[in-house]
């Protein structure tokens, strides 16, 4: 019997942070990376791995039970100061359509990345809607198959929340985010190609060309 209330106990730490209304919004831990750290925008499920995604070097915006029109919302209120990388991870709340993502392309500008995660589960009109979006703008918008890098694994307490080590897998996921190019940016310089030698000239080696009188 008291084993059966420790693990209700236990249980009931994650759901409690997972009720509607509970927020958190913090700067990263460290962020050795130049320019301003990626923002990571998301519901209940981002709520688990805020100390995973901060240590990574990610600005926290997460909400419980928000919408991806709360998502778009909350971009534009931070039209003026938004960074290179934005990663938004919802859809579990309401679906997600590719007008709200278009929505968020024109608030980010041509210039910034967005990242969507694609949730997991029975919500696949908004991985349609996310995969879609990613094929139409695929120089800015990144898809983040977390639907399938998380499926068969053991990292959900109730098949969406995430346990300690789905915190540490949707942290390592989303840290692709550091490695994607902004569109319009310059390529990395190309290698130097190796200078030829210059053709030898008739008569540099004393062979060839006109015979000397």
């Amino acid at each position: 019997m008291v084993s059966g209330l420790a693990a209700a106990a236990a249980l009931a730490v994650p759901s409690a942070a997972a009720a509607c209304g509970a927020s958190q919004h913090h700067g990263p831990v460290a962020n050795a990376r130049p320019g301003p750290a990626p923002l990571a925008v998301g519901d209940s499920v981002m709520l688990g791995a805020v100390p995973e995604l901060r240590r990574a070097g990610f600005e926290v915006n997460a909400r419980g039970c928000r919408q991806m029109s709360d998502g778009v919302e909350l971009l534009a209120s931070r039209r003026r100061s938004l960074p290179d990388k934005v990663v938004v991870a919802l859809g579990y709340n309401w679906t997600i359509t590719i007008e709200e993502i278009r929505r968020a392309l024109i608030i980010l500008g041509p210039r910034r990345v967005l990242g969507m995660v694609t949730p997991r589960g029975e919500y696949s009109s908004a991985r349609a809607a996310i995969h879609a979006a990613g094929r139409r703008w695929p120089a800015r918008v990144k898809v983040l198959r977390w639907a399938g890098r998380s499926r068969g694994k053991p990292w959900t307490w109730d098949g969406l929340h995430l346990t300690p080590a789905g915190a540490r897998g949707f942290a390592r996921l989303l840290s692709r985010a550091f490695e994607w190019e902004l569109p319009g940016a310059d390529p990395p310089p190309a290698e130097p190609r190796p200078r030829e030698p210059a053709p030898e000239q008739p008569g540099a080696t004393g062979e060839g060309g006109a015979v000397a009188p």
